[in-house]
């Protein structure tokens, strides 16, 4: 699967990743997935569009934990020594408390040409990996599409959603790739300063997640009237905070949002609420836990959202070693 107009690469298959994958690979530039211990070269990917339609597609898996005598063994194109010098964008999809991580062994491999495309949940990854960019260009992003992994390697959208990215530092995306991402990816929206749109998606997922989680129930649940003060409690705590940061956002018009999006998925069930229920590491530390860490350093107090926090850690604790 040789080809040397490779351009992209993807660090994490989970549900967003395969789907980014899918819509991606039409366009012919040889995505592949970075992953770890996975053996096998290819893999067959199914995916179920929203419109019901059904294909499948063949991705080049390259192992992350092969080292170098491993390498010297096979045919050396495939590997991810080989393969890593070749991507000029790598989009990194895994969990937000896996970024750090998953990135410090790669970085390195990667030209100093390459760049990064955050899209995951939360927020916090970008202030932990600027020090290991070493000048490469950095993106964040957020999606709200929706997909689920029903197999391994196998993905059915269920929703369509929108798409926001945007350059935070060093060299801007190249504008082929920029236009690639934006003619492959439906609902995609281009956003300079990206980081209040981030901000705002941190705001949504900071009410609905944690309390799902925390009271078992569907976003819908969350629209009856003795959750609304604290609700816009966390909203209010994170507009201060934003603030701080050097964001500015509307308290009136992001409450809003928050209850719209609370309306339009109300049948929905939180991928926190999802973590508790299957006994998984929650992404509650880059999200409320984003907002109290923020607060802290600049001298301010988010108690909503610090609450929030400690009870979704409390209910890890029953089931994480």
């Amino acid at each position: 699967m040789s080809n040397k107009s490779t351009h992209i690469a993807i660090l994490g298959a989970g549900a967003i990743g395969q789907l980014i994958f899918h819509q991606l690979a039409p366009a012919k530039q040889i995505p592949y997935f970075f992953v770890r211990g996975e053996s096998r070269d290819e893999q067959v990917l199914s995916f179920c569009a929203l419109s019901g339609k059904k294909s499948q597609t063949i991705a080049r898996l390259v192992n992350l934990t092969e080292d170098k005598k491993q390498c010297s063994e096979r045919s050396g194109e495939d590997s991810v020594y080989s393969l890593a010098v070749q991507t000029r964008l790598l989009i990194v999809c895994v969990k937000a408390y896996q970024v750090k991580a998953a990135l410090k062994n790669l970085l390195p491999q990667l030209p100093t040409s390459c760049h990064i495309l955050l899209l995951h949940n939360g927020m916090g990854p970008h202030l932990e990996i600027a020090p290991m960019l070493s000048g490469r260009g950095l993106s964040l992003g957020t999606t709200s599409q929706g997909a689920l992994r029903t197999e391994s390697w196998s993905v059915k959208q269920t929703g369509e959603g929108v798409t926001q990215i945007g350059s935070l530092s060093g060299p801007s995306m190249t504008p082929d790739l920029k236009q690639l991402l934006i003619s492959a990816i439906p609902n995609i929206e281009w956003c300079e300063p990206i980081l209040p749109f981030l901000w705002q998606k941190l705001a949504i997922n900071a009410a609905i997640n944690p309390l799902t989680a925390i009271e078992n129930c569907s976003n819908g649940a969350l629209a009856a009237e003795k959750y609304r003060q604290q609700i816009c409690d966390i909203v209010e705590e994170i507009v201060d905070v934003a603030l701080a940061t050097g964001v500015h956002l509307d308290k009136i018009s992001l409450t809003k949002r928050v209850f719209n999006v609370i309306g339009l998925t109300r049948a929905n069930f939180s991928s926190m609420h999802q973590d508790v229920v299957n006994q998984r590491r929650t992404e509650i530390d880059n999200i409320n836990g984003y907002v109290v860490e923020r607060a802290k350093e600049y001298g301010l107090t988010a108690e909503v959202n610090e609450t929030l926090l400690k009870q979704v850690q409390q209910l890890e604790s029953g089931y994480l070693t």
